[in-house]
């Protein structure tokens, strides 16, 4: 997994509250188990009409958001079914980062597993960012998230400071999935697995 410190990168406003996955990802294209190609069909119904066309009104479509990997949401951000393509189609957008005043914790934890950094800010901050976000003088400007220092930087130098849990930080800084946080403990398993096979070596033996 890529390792998050700093991202410096456009932000694009979605204040709408319950999105759920479904809206983010939906159902019809949950058909892979490939955590690739599924960025095409992110936010599919509100980026795209029934023909298949841009619809030119929303967010990502437009051309100062079209490279975003900021998300500034609303409330209750990735709700509903519990299915890791909703992630897994952000990261593989571009997204690196959502913030939003709260969010469902089953997407919550997935996000962090996929190298997506969530970040939880009261609705007054976030307003105030997305806002940023939205206006013609820093439309399109790039944000600065630091997780190291815990800030966020708009683009006209307001800063917003921000809390993650330790050990998901952590998780981030390094790149550390759930494979990977296994993975360093290589030599310790290596170790038992060549104990077990001395004391107990019937286990593998082939059937």
């Amino acid at each position: 997994m890529e390792k998050f410190k700093v991202l410096k990168a456009v932000a694009a406003p979605l204040p709408l509250v319950n999105v759920d996955t479904d809206m983010i990802i939906p159902a019809r294209f949950l058909k892979t188990i490939k955590r690739t190609g599924l960025g095409k069909s992110l936010f599919y119904a509100m980026r795209f009409d029934e023909t298949g066309a841009e619809k030119p009104d929303f967010v990502l479509n437009k051309d100062a958001y079209r490279n975003s990997k900021i998300l500034i949401a609303g409330d209750n951000f990735g709700c509903g079914s519990s299915r890791e393509h909703a992630p897994w189609s952000l990261a593989d957008f571009g997204i690196r980062c959502v913030i939003a005043p709260s969010f469902a914790d089953i997407f919550y934890g997935n996000s962090f597993k996929n190298g997506i950094l969530c970040i939880t800010l009261p609705q007054a901050q976030v307003d105030m960012l997305s806002a940023k976000a939205s206006t013609g003088n820093t439309a399109g400007g790039a944000f600065t998230v630091d997780l190291e220092n815990g800030t966020i930087t708009a683009p006209d130098g307001a800063v917003v400071t921000f809390s993650v849990d330790g050990t998901k930080r952590n998780n981030l800084l390094n790149g550390l999935d759930d494979i990977g946080i296994t993975m360093q403990s290589a030599d310790k398993i290596g170790a038992f697995e060549d104990k077990q096979r001395r004391e107990q070596p019937w286990l593998y033996q082939s059937a």
